[in-house]
């Protein structure tokens, strides 16, 4: 088992796992599939299916992009759900 230093935990945590900010992409996507490259943050390609997206992504030679809707709404959402 390999135990890291606490200082070096946080560090690593912060670094990669820090939200991204999909405001911009929301606003101009809203109710669309968008096809996003490894980055979650450019857009590739966008469409009104899934596989419009995906296939419009291939199509420009991306080979495996990051798939996600856009809701038509945002919606704030506090605690969980049972």
């Amino acid at each position: 088992m390999i135990f890291l230093s606490l200082p070096f935990f946080v560090k690593f945590c912060m670094i990669t796992h820090m939200a991204i900010d999909w405001t911009k992409i929301f606003k101009q996507y809203k109710g669309l599939w968008v096809a996003l490259k490894d980055d979650e943050k450019t857009v590739i390609a966008s469409g009104k299916t899934a596989k419009e997206a995906w296939e419009k992504a291939l199509s420009r030679g991306y080979k495996k992009p990051i798939l996600t809707r856009m809701p038509d709404e945002l919606v704030t959402y506090v605690g969980f759900g049972l």
